[in-house]
């Protein structure tokens, strides 16, 4: 007898960690990689965190907290939105996850039913797409490009609505986005944010990316509307991948949604995360010297990557990510990368994890590792392009 398969886990790979896997695999049989595919950081957690945790583990019983996580996190990172934003969130409103990739499960849940309709934008990131297919939800892309800056507009947004016999039920937005690192302006957020209001559409707003930018400042949804579901990561700024910490801050209509929800789950997210995630809001310092690393990667190549001809790339305001167009060199990103990789150790993503449609002309570089590792990329890439 042939036992079912659930259709769920018939959605697309995460490709840049299959790229991960034949980069690493080369690194194991004793090749030289360089490391642009992934999108963390190549710094470890702040020593503040380090010596919080060691001070805790082996001392205290790290057993279950709230399913909302410990009320003195809670409390730091609403502090996090005064100090920040100048916007005022009650604790009550904050919900501590697993991880940003926690808080999209829950917030899908919560706020949608299979068969309901979310638009975002393409390219974006893939797990959004990937998420909501497999809970039945149905996915709207909205092409984006240059012109718009790689971003949605409340234009954009009306037109799309307006060409639909069935209204949005959601809309996601990201600011800086991955992976082209380019922002909505305050205008732009608020007005997305005005509409979705408005025609009863209900906003997600990835910010897991705010902190780090270049030249501009990021703004939160909750600056404007207060029905906005906003989420955010210690993963990025705070350089703490491995550790599975995120948060979002939930409109009060849906919290009883997402606290039984995150119960049954979850239980609670990881109790020495949460120690380290208190501890991380007192690493400024530390954690405003990667940024400068990262402006400075980036500065770099945008200098350097137009000279290996590759000259039509995002803005790249924010996040570490440069989406470029290789539209001239191939017609198939996938088949690049892999001889990208094979030939010069540059392991990188195709587009076409971020854009289904348009994506096998765009390859997107992380340069969130370290500054010499930018200079061995531009060097590479020179003489393997010319």
């Amino acid at each position: 007898m042939v036992l079912k398969v659930s259709t769920r886990g018939e959605v697309p790979p995460f490709i840049v960690m299959d790229v991960m896997r034949e980069a690493n695999a080369m690194e194991a049989a004793g090749e030289h990689v360089l490391h642009m595919e992934v999108g963390q950081p190549g710094t470890g957690a702040p020593q503040g965190v380090v010596d919080a945790v060691r001070r805790t583990v082996g001392i205290q019983t790290l057993g279950y907290t709230d399913a909302f996580g410990m009320p003195e996190l809670r409390s730091r990172i609403a502090q996090h939105y005064s100090d920040w934003y100048d916007v005022q969130v009650d604790p009550g409103n904050v919900v501590v996850t697993t991880g940003s990739s926690g808080a999209f499960v829950l917030s899908f849940l919560a706020a949608f039913d299979s068969g309901d309709s979310v638009a975002l934008a393409s390219p974006g990131y893939p797990a959004y797409r990937n998420i909501l297919t497999a809970l039945g939800i149905s996915v709207v892309d909205i092409p984006v490009g240059p012109k718009s800056n790689f971003q949605l507009t409340a234009p954009l947004l009306e037109a799309l609505q307006a060409s639909r016999e069935r209204p949005l039920d959601g809309l996601i937005v990201a600011s800086p986005s991955n992976p082209t690192g380019t922002m909505l302006n305050p205008e732009e957020l608020d007005a997305l944010a005005v509409y979705c209001e408005r025609e009863g559409i209900r906003l997600v707003s990835d910010e897991i990316y705010h902190g780090i930018t270049f030249g501009v400042t990021a703004r939160t949804a909750l600056a404007t509307s207060d029905q906005a579901i906003v989420i955010n990561s210690f993963s990025k700024y705070f350089s703490m991948t491995g550790w599975r910490l995120g948060w979002m801050i939930v409109p009060g209509d849906l919290l009883r949604a997402v606290e039984c929800l995150g119960q049954n789950l979850f239980i609670s997210p990881p109790t020495v995360s949460q120690v380290a995630g208190v501890a991380a809001f007192d690493c400024a310092d530390e954690l405003e010297e990667n940024i400068r690393r990262y402006a400075a990667n980036r500065a770099l190549l945008l200098e350097e990557l137009p000279k290996a001809g590759l000259h039509d790339l995002a803005s790249s305001d924010g996040a570490f990510y440069i989406y470029a167009d290789v539209g001239h060199l191939t017609n198939d990103s996938a088949v690049f990368c892999r001889r990208m990789l094979r030939e010069t150790g540059i392991a990188a993503t195709p587009g076409t994890d971020f854009d289904p449609s348009r994506g096998q002309r765009y390859v997107r570089f992380s340069f969130a590792g370290e500054t010499i590792v930018m200079e061995q990329v531009a060097s590479r890439l020179r003489d393997w392009l010319a």
